[in-house]
């Protein structure tokens, strides 16, 4: 049977995945015949399909789930370069404002080290002060010290996800200090995808993609927190590793040795900041170690 409703946002995503599946395929047709080409692949859902895309969609929007699509009028035109979306669907749940703010990406290891996890904490405090909101990936270590800082000091952050929204939860570190109006959570990907290395490395993607700076606090010679610096790179971000001196990781120096700039102390990373975010007054914060 073919519907004739014109879907919202959600069935569309959904039915994105559901019939193209691919993001490289989705973001072709987008690109191709614009946003009413998920209009046609719903209509043309087979019924038993259609009702599943439904049924998610209207339990997705019970808990606050939304989407933003590539060619529709709401979609972060950051995340599109040279008419190539980094991912041509974002699921969404807080506040979507955060989506269009000035943000600063933060990034290193889970297994981080005391030194590096004191200046995860004070580099998200210096950017929530600048008015700039945290975005990072939710995992241990670095990301969910940046994240607590934008919170516990009146900021926001934008957590971005490595699965689908089927799989996320609040932290029971993040209980106390979780605020859905100054949180914005995205995933790229369909609902029920659970956690994997390669959808951990696009997901850096996003953070770097919704960012006006990538900052690196700890990098090691290899591995997704390079990569992304790299990334950020050669998408023509601003990248700043932290240098700790001696103590600096190898995939600090590597990033600094490609074009990243070196931060030794807030005042370095407050100047740089400034480069990007040129309406928040200056401030003289104190060294980082």
């Amino acid at each position: 049977m073919v519907t004739t409703r014109a879907p919202d946002a959600l069935e569309r995503a959904l039915t994105a995945f559901a019939t193209l599946r691919t993001p490289g395929k989705i973001a072709t047709a987008l690109r191709v015949d614009g946003s009413e080409v998920l209009d046609r692949e719903y209509a043309n859902l087979p019924e038993s399909v259609r009702v599943e895309v439904e049924r998610k969609a209207s339990e997705m929007r019970q808990e606050g789930i939304d989407a933003v699509i590539f060619r529709t009028d709401d979609f972060p035109k950051i995340l599109v370069k040279n008419d190539r979306p980094i991912a041509p669907i974002l699921f969404y749940r807080g506040n979507k404002d955060l989506l269009y703010m000035d943000g600063v990406g933060m990034c290193g290891s889970r297994h981080v080290s005391a030194k590096g996890l004191e200046a995860a904490g004070r580099c998200g405090e210096l950017v929530t002060n600048k008015g700039m909101s945290v975005v990072s990936g939710y995992a241990a270590g670095v990301d969910t010290a940046t994240h607590l800082a934008a919170l516990r000091n009146g900021g926001s952050t934008v957590i971005v996800l490595a699965e689908g929204f089927n799989h996320f939860r609040v932290k029971r570190n993040f209980a106390s200090d979780f605020d859905w109006d100054r949180t914005l959570v995205v995933s790229q990907f369909p609902p029920s995808q659970t956690w994997q290395a390669h959808a951990a490395m696009a997901r850096n993607g996003i953070i770097f993609g919704l960012s006006k700076a990538l900052l690196v606090i700890e990098a090691g010679e290899t591995g997704g927190t390079l990569a992304a610096g790299e990334g950020a790179l050669q998408l023509g971000r601003p990248v700043l590793a932290v240098d700790f001196g001696e103590d600096t990781p190898m995939g600090n120096r590597i990033l600094i040795g490609k074009g990243a700039k070196g931060i030794r102390t807030t005042n370095e990373l407050s100047d740089a900041l400034d480069e990007v975010h040129s309406s928040v007054a200056p401030v003289d914060p104190p060294s980082l170690f």
